[in-house]
């Protein structure tokens, strides 16, 4: 099918246009940019810098993918942004290009990024994440798959945001997120596991009792964090959801919050 391009758009020669694509009127499209099939790019979006935008993915109006980074340590070279296919981004959406040569700030597949979110250089967002309005994401920020963030959160640079978490509005995240747990509050700290999301999602009874005795050693029983990971690896060959969470606190560079 041939894309339907609305007559006031922009789209500077260079840029790579699927097939099937919208683009609606004063939309903006710079040379580097790659559009993938049937993608949506509504009225007064701007697509810059070398992006690539996957099959499906939809830009609502004045959002804008692949501007410079806002790192003052950028002193050139190619740097990019990759949206993966079906991912939505909302009114306002910000998503800036890498700070290092090479550098590729990344959004997955099947996400959901509501109005005024802003994804700062680097940045890895994995697949199926939900993030409501007004979070931010500084620099080289970490979220791994079917993690949902409220609105209104600040990321803090480094930080990684744990699969399958939750996470509740208004909340300053400093240090890492631990996965398949539920958190909120200020300060953030952990209430439980994400038990209503996981059981969306269809993970089994008896997983979801092993990660609640995992959040009972790790979050609620008095232990430090290497003594709670010790009785753990203790008790004998967890699930892999619980062996996942082990290696989360075991890899964390920032700390994971209790």
């Amino acid at each position: 099918m041939s894309s339907k391009i609305h007559r006031t758009a922009i789209i500077e020669d260079g840029a790579k246009i699927g097939a099937d694509v919208e683009i609606g009127p004063f939309a903006v499209i710079g040379p580097d940019a790659v559009i993938g099939d049937g993608a949506k790019i509504f009225g007064h979006a701007m697509i810059s810098g070398r992006t690539t935008l996957g099959p499906g993915a939809e830009v609502h109006p004045f959002a804008h993918i692949g501007g410079k980074t806002q790192d003052l340590k950028f002193d050139g070279g190619k740097t990019y942004v990759e949206i993966g296919a079906r991912t939505v981004l909302r009114e306002y959406v910000t998503v800036n290009c890498g700070t290092k040569d090479g550098e590729v700030t990344k959004v997955g597949a099947d996400c959901l990024l509501m109005a005024y979110c802003h994804v700062a250089h680097g940045c890895r967002l994995g697949n199926k994440i939900i993030v409501s309005n007004s979070t931010q994401f500084a620099g080289e920020v970490e979220v791994d798959d079917w993690a949902i963030i409220s609105g209104l959160c600040g990321v803090h640079q480094f930080c990684r945001i744990g699969a399958h978490c939750m996470i509740g509005g208004m909340a300053m995240i400093a240090q890492d997120i631990a996965p398949y747990m539920l958190y909120g509050g200020s300060p953030i700290a952990s209430y439980g596991i994400n038990q209503v999301g996981l059981k969306r999602r269809n993970f089994s009874e008896e997983t979801l009792a092993s990660l609640r005795e995992a959040h009972r050693i790790i979050f609620r029983s008095g232990r430090n964090v290497s003594d709670a990971i010790s009785e753990l690896e203790a008790a004998g060959a967890p699930c892999p959801e619980v062996a996942h969470v082990i290696e989360f606190f075991k890899t964390s560079k920032r700390g994971v919050i209790k």
